[in-house]
């Protein structure tokens, strides 16, 4: 996935760090709130090794690049894979156009968790694979696919263990997994006059689309390359423009769940990722968990965007840190 650095205006970065956020949900309560004493909630757990298995599963289709075989049976996969947890899954099924002109065979799946309820969470992720290995060391790799392991399927394998864990163990509110499409079909790196747009084009769709009218939702979290090893989540800056009450109570959760090291309390760049689009288009507050450092070369994970993203990068340990966050976070917003 390759995300965009936005340019943030030094205003913006002054309203990021010292204002309050005026997208919080209706009834949701700010975050020292939060920290009195609430009665303790049952919170399932999370099994890393189921999630690793969801994982290989994706890739073990190969590539799951749109307009391939590869990625027409995934996406069968992921419907009835969804379906053994819920009764009520929806596959929005259209054709993109990305910005190449190619048109694009797309497919969002969605699993809803208690559709009545009018009190929801957004879950997502992108389950799509980059058809160009475009940041590859070795030039004669970036016309390839990539396998995709972390970028795309960590995030989906957590939620499909998170969907699991929900259909054994109610979570008493309404809870929406989006698997989004066609994420990363955005411009070549070598590319001309590459487009920001040309990024989240499933995400784009189902937020003008929802697949209830009028969707709404408390808020959201987006999953993105949340499986290797010695992985950062940095306080995004999109996500802090947007929903900063949501991350730092999501931070919160995790650190006191032991898992600082993971979670860091730094506040980094604006990203270009699906929730960019969620909160622009839909005002939805959501949040991008993601292995995010600039202090990196490229500032994702050592084998982004190659043809290396595969299963010998992913951690069982990282994976469970992010679902046992994520879970937590969903069981105690009842």
């Amino acid at each position: 996935m390759k995300h965009n650095i936005i340019k943030t205006p030094v205003l913006l970065l002054l309203l990021i760090a010292f204002t309050s956020c005026n997208n919080r949900p209706s009834g949701e309560k700010p975050a020292d709130t939060e920290k009195q004493t609430k009665p303790e909630v049952f919170v399932p757990g999370f099994n890393a090794d189921s999630a690793f298995y969801y994982i290989e599963k994706q890739v073990a289709f190969g590539p799951r690049v749109p307009n391939t075989a590869a990625h027409k049976a995934c996406a069968a996969w992921l419907e009835n894979t969804l379906k053994r947890f819920t009764k009520n899954v929806v596959v929005q099924q259209t054709r993109l156009k990305a910005s190449d002109g190619t048109l694009l065979d797309s497919r969002n799946i969605i699993a809803s968790f208690n559709p009545e309820d009018k009190s929801r969470i957004l879950l997502c992720a992108h389950w799509d694979s980059r058809p160009w290995a475009d940041h590859d060391p070795d030039p004669a790799n970036r016309r390839k696919p990539v396998p995709a392991a972390n970028d795309g399927g960590s995030g989906v394998g957590v939620l499909l263990e998170i969907a699991r864990q929900m259909s054994q163990h109610n979570p008493g509110l309404g809870v929406d997994i989006v698997l989004f499409d066609a994420e990363d079909y955005g411009d070549h790196e070598e590319s001309e006059g590459t487009t920001q747009d040309s990024w989240g084009l499933g995400s784009q769709y189902w937020s003008r689309n929802p697949h209830v009218p009028g969707y709404s939702a408390r808020f959201g979290i987006l999953l993105d390359m949340v499986g290797a090893g010695g992985a950062t989540f940095t306080m995004e800056g999109t996500s802090m423009y947007y929903a900063p009450e949501i991350m730092r109570r999501v931070w919160d959760v995790a650190h006191r769940l032991g898992y600082e090291e993971f979670f860091l309390r730094r506040q980094t760049g604006a990203l270009t990722d699906d929730h960019l689009y969620v909160n622009e288009i839909t005002g939805i507050p959501t949040i991008d968990i993601i292995d995010y450092n600039p202090d990196r070369e490229k500032g994702f994970f050592d084998y982004w965007h190659t043809v290396k993203d595969d299963m010998s990068n992913i951690s069982k340990t990282t994976l469970h840190a992010v679902g046992h966050t994520v879970l937590t976070v969903v069981y105690e917003s009842v």
